[in-house]
């Protein structure tokens, strides 16, 4: 598969590895990489032979946020609501909804909107070495690239505010005891951790991923009769899939099922 300098894309038995690479600048976003991750994220949305999708980054960090030399105000007054609209809204969005597991390996510093980012993941793995900063109020800004949201619903509120006022870094194995990530690992594993798991995601019955997903993002905000409702709605797909008959035979059949993600 074709890779861009600033985004490697590797597509490999169903799982489509995206590797941040702008390690000089520790993987800080400008408008070409922007562009490169998205379009990266609308191919694995599209192609069915895309059955899970692994994040991550190049060289020592995941991804410092925003490159701030392409955003310096004593050049010109930057429009930072056009840029969220523009480069990260977008991106945020299409990784919420993929319908596919979205694994992200945090295997370096997470900055930012790279810290929001990995939170927009389904999965998040992080070297024990890696932190989670929420950089914005050193600078004068709000959490952005779905921070403020993210924080909200994994931390609850004081957390959420302590981390967005303060500044202050939160260690991997801190963010796992917290629920704001899945897994610390140590940092010589973290790859072959998330590499298996995406493999296992790669194998699996995709379209019961992807309907799981969704109903755990729409209980955040139904009510127990609408969330009943959605279950016996999404389980009625489910039942017709082919992975559904699948898994049933293989369960009756006591051999390992095949799901082919439809």
């Amino acid at each position: 598969m074709s890779s861009s300098d600033t985004v490697l894309v590797v597509l490999t038995g169903g799982v489509m590895r995206i590797t941040l690479n702008r390690p000089d600048k520790l993987n800080a976003f400008n408008d070409e990489m922007h562009m490169a991750l998205r379009s990266a994220f609308a191919k694995a949305q599209d192609d069915p032979a895309v059955r899970c999708v692994l994040l991550t980054g190049a060289g020592r960090a995941f991804c410092a946020g925003q490159d701030l030399g392409d955003r310096d105000p004593r050049k010109s007054t930057p429009d930072l609501s056009h840029t969220l609209e523009t480069f990260y809204n977008p991106t945020v969005r299409l990784i919420r909804s993929m319908e596919k597991p979205v694994i992200c390996a945090v295997n370096g510093v997470a900055a930012g909107a790279g810290a929001n980012f990995a939170f927009a993941c389904d999965i998040v793995l992080a070297a024990k070495s890696a932190r989670f900063i929420q950089a914005f109020c050193k600078l004068g800004l709000v959490p952005d690239a779905g921070g403020s949201w993210h924080l909200t619903r994994l931390l609850g509120e004081a957390r959420a505010k302590a981390l967005a006022l303060t500044g202050e870094p939160v260690g991997a194995e801190q963010a796992a005891n917290w629920g704001l990530i899945w897994k610390a690992l140590d940092d010589e594993t973290l790859m072959d951790e998330a590499e298996k798991l995406a493999a296992h995601f790669a194998s699996g019955p995709t379209k019961g991923y992807g309907l799981t997903k969704k109903a755990i993002h729409a209980a955040a905000t139904n009510s127990l009769d609408a969330q009943l409702d959605l279950e016996r709605d999404y389980q009625g797909t489910a039942g017709a899939t082919h992975d559904y008959a699948e898994g049933v035979a293989a369960f009756l059949d006591k051999r390992k099922p095949e799901f082919q993600g439809r």
